[in-house]
Protein backbone atom coordinates (compact mmCIF):
# COMPACT_ATOMS: atom_id res chain seq x y z
CA UNK A 1 0.00 0.00 0.00
CA UNK A 2 1.20 3.51 -0.72
CA UNK A 3 2.52 5.81 1.93
CA UNK A 4 -0.22 8.20 3.07
CA UNK A 5 -0.22 11.42 1.12
CA UNK A 6 -0.09 14.87 2.68
CA UNK A 7 -3.87 15.21 2.95
CA UNK A 8 -4.22 11.82 4.62
CA UNK A 9 -1.50 12.70 7.15
CA UNK A 10 -3.23 15.99 7.93
CA UNK A 11 -6.55 14.21 8.42
CA UNK A 12 -4.93 11.67 10.75
CA UNK A 13 -3.27 14.45 12.74
CA UNK A 14 -6.56 16.33 13.01
CA UNK A 15 -8.32 13.20 14.23
CA UNK A 16 -5.63 12.64 16.89
CA UNK A 17 -5.84 16.28 17.99
CA UNK A 18 -9.61 16.12 18.26
CA UNK A 19 -9.32 13.04 20.47
CA UNK A 20 -6.73 14.82 22.63
CA UNK A 21 -8.96 17.89 22.99
CA UNK A 22 -11.89 15.70 24.01
CA UNK A 23 -9.73 13.91 26.61
CA UNK A 24 -8.46 17.20 28.00
CA UNK A 25 -11.98 18.60 28.14
CA UNK A 26 -13.17 15.56 30.07
CA UNK A 27 -10.26 15.85 32.52
CA UNK A 28 -10.80 19.58 33.06
CA UNK A 29 -14.51 18.99 33.66
CA UNK A 30 -13.77 16.27 36.24
CA UNK A 31 -11.24 18.51 37.99
CA UNK A 32 -13.69 21.43 38.02
CA UNK A 33 -16.31 19.21 39.69
CA UNK A 34 -13.77 18.03 42.27
CA UNK A 35 -12.59 21.58 43.01
CA UNK A 36 -16.21 22.72 43.34
CA UNK A 37 -17.02 19.89 45.75
CA UNK A 38 -13.90 20.53 47.82
CA UNK A 39 -14.62 24.28 47.91
CA UNK A 40 -18.10 23.58 49.28
CA UNK A 41 -16.63 21.23 51.90
CA UNK A 42 -14.09 23.84 52.99
CA UNK A 43 -16.81 26.48 53.26
CA UNK A 44 -18.94 24.10 55.34
CA UNK A 45 -16.01 23.41 57.67
CA UNK A 46 -15.29 27.13 57.95
CA UNK A 47 -18.91 27.75 58.98
CA UNK A 48 -18.73 24.94 61.55
CA UNK A 49 -15.54 26.41 63.02
CA UNK A 50 -17.08 29.88 63.22
CA UNK A 51 -20.19 28.48 64.93
CA UNK A 52 -18.08 26.51 67.39
CA UNK A 53 -15.97 29.58 68.16
CA UNK A 54 -19.08 31.70 68.65
CA UNK A 55 -20.53 29.16 71.10
CA UNK A 56 -17.28 28.94 73.06
CA UNK A 57 -16.59 32.69 73.25
CA UNK A 58 -19.44 33.76 75.58
CA UNK A 59 -18.42 31.32 78.31
CA UNK A 60 -16.37 32.45 81.26
CA UNK A 61 -12.71 31.54 81.07
CA UNK A 62 -11.63 28.38 82.81
CA UNK A 63 -10.04 28.86 86.21
CA UNK A 64 -6.30 28.34 86.24
CA UNK A 65 -5.08 24.98 87.43
CA UNK A 66 -3.89 24.73 91.02
CA UNK A 67 -0.21 25.37 91.49
CA UNK A 68 1.83 22.89 93.49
Amino acid sequence: MDEPNRMDRLEMRLTEQEATVEDLNRIVTEQWRLIDRLSRQVEGLREQMEEAAARAAPRAPEPPPPHY
